[in-house]
């Protein structure tokens, strides 16, 4: 999947071009829609706070720091002599997933109270009534699917393609 970017300059224009997106077998939950704080978007399918905040890489970030402390515990224990009344490699397991877990939710905390990095180049042009879609899409249908943005809405201005997006988003 990649995600495109696109800027369009009022609601009616966003309108018509999820309008044209649905057509084109895409489903609400690959459209994401974020525009200034207080406006009425009726029934635009509006970001959620995995592509608002900084959620998603929290996590990601948090299970590897929270397996990898885990993991560290779970080998401290096992060297330290009479602690390990069980198998050592199901005490560095079981310690490497609970630190994953752990820090998974500590993170996540932490993530979604953050803003996304990703919107930054985006803030002053949505603070000036603009709103900026975002696109989930196969990587077979990105050049058919700009181009036909790109065609029937002029005013539509392409931000670029997000190589990778988070498999959950």
């Amino acid at each position: 999947m990649r995600r495109l970017y696109f800027l369009v300059p009022d609601l009616v224009m966003a309108h018509a071009i999820v309008d044209d997106l649905l057509l084109a077998r895409l489903t609400e939950r690959q459209i994401h829609v974020i525009a200034r704080e207080g406006t009425a978007l009726g029934n635009l399918p509006e970001a959620g706070l995995a592509q608002k905040t900084d959620l998603i890489p929290a996590i990601e970030r948090g299970i590897g720091l929270g397996g990898v402390t885990g993991t560290l515990a779970g080998l401290v224990a096992v060297a330290i002599p009479g602690a390990a009344v069980v198998s050592a490699g199901a005490m560095v397991l079981a310690l490497a997933l609970a630190g994953g877990a752990t820090g998974a939710w500590i993170s996540s905390m932490i993530g979604v109270s953050v803003d996304s990095p990703r919107l930054k180049p985006y803030e002053d042009a949505i603070a000036q009534g603009q709103i900026l879609m975002m696109i989930d899409v196969p990587a077979a249908r990105v050049a058919e699917l700009e181009q036909a943005i790109r065609e029937r809405h002029p005013g539509a201005r392409d931000q670029g393609v997000e190589a990778a997006i988070p498999a959950f988003p």
